[in-house]
């Protein structure tokens, strides 16, 4: 009989021999073979009825681990439920629910929205988005706008406008504002000597002459009509500058008496580079 049917008689007169129920002090083995149901605690199994508990990560390959690990542990809370490291590093993709804070240097990506303290929410379904802060750091974002007067500039990345009096502003829905100016003339006053009437400032300009008076313009804006009462204060000669252009080229000799009153009503044909020219015709005499 061969060696090796001598050891397979062996083991089994052994087995055979021993109660199933015995226990034997210590058995030491290199390994040993089949499902292990029979082996208890071998620290196979982490169970959550069974109190707090480590699983422990280490470097070691070889040898026996004699402390527990710090920084480099998963720690299992039976109270809570919870499983908790003082690290985690995820080089992939994390999926996770009901998280309580979030620190993160890089991109966050939501499914459905971001929720940033009570009631306040950056959406990605309703698009509503609140800012805090200055601002500072958010781009195309318009801080103010430029008011202008017949194309030039009055004031940039203003924030307010303020109607004078006589001005209505209705807030209608969705936001937007109707203005409503009362149709009205504002009057320059001026008197003697030369005389230039601010067509920007009014549209009605009266003028007490007295004296050698000459009449010129500046400003105003193409098609806005004009009128000039002119009163004389004692004895007055009234002239007017190449601008104002009369029918036939004929420009009218107004009264020189004193308390002559006469009108002259004209509309701005040209302004700016290319000439002003306004095109005016005269009623004299009134009285």
């Amino acid at each position: 009989m061969s060696r090796a049917s001598n050891l397979a008689g062996f083991s089994t007169n052994i087995q055979s021999a021993v109660p199933a129920n015995l226990m034997v002090g210590v058995i030491t083995a290199t390994s040993f073979v089949g499902d292990g149901s029979g082996l208890s605690n071998a620290g196979s199994t982490l169970s959550a009825s069974s109190g707090s508990q480590r699983v422990v990560l280490t470097s070691l390959t070889t040898g026996t681990m004699t402390t527990a690990a710090t920084d480099g542990d998963l720690a299992w809370d039976t109270t809570t439920n919870t499983l908790s490291a003082t690290n985690i590093s995820i080089a992939g993709t994390i999926t996770y629910n009901d998280v309580t804070n979030v620190d993160s240097v890089g991109v966050i990506t939501a499914r459905s929205g971001i929720q940033v303290g009570a009631g306040q929410s950056i959406s990605a379904v309703s698009g509503t988005i609140y800012y805090y802060g200055d601002g500072s750091n958010l781009d195309g974002v318009v801080s103010g706008i430029e008011l202008q007067q017949a194309g030039s500039s009055v004031g940039a990345a203003l924030t307010a406008i303020n109607f004078a009096s006589g001005a209505t502003l209705t807030t209608g829905s969705a936001g937007i504002s109707t203005i409503t100016i009362a149709a009205g003339l504002g009057t320059e006053a001026s008197s003697g000597g030369a005389i230039t009437l601010d067509l920007s400032s009014a549209q009605d300009h009266k003028i007490t002459a007295t004296g050698i008076t000459t009449i010129t313009v500046s400003g105003g804006n193409e098609g806005e009509s004009h009128t000039v009462r002119i009163i004389n204060s004692g004895s007055a000669t009234v002239g007017f500058s190449t601008y104002f252009l009369f029918p036939s080229g004929s420009t009218p000799s107004l009264p020189t008496a004193d308390g002559a009153k006469s009108l002259i009503s004209f509309t701005i044909n040209s302004v700016g580079a290319g000439g002003t020219e306004l095109f005016a015709g005269a009623s004299l005499n009134f009285s």
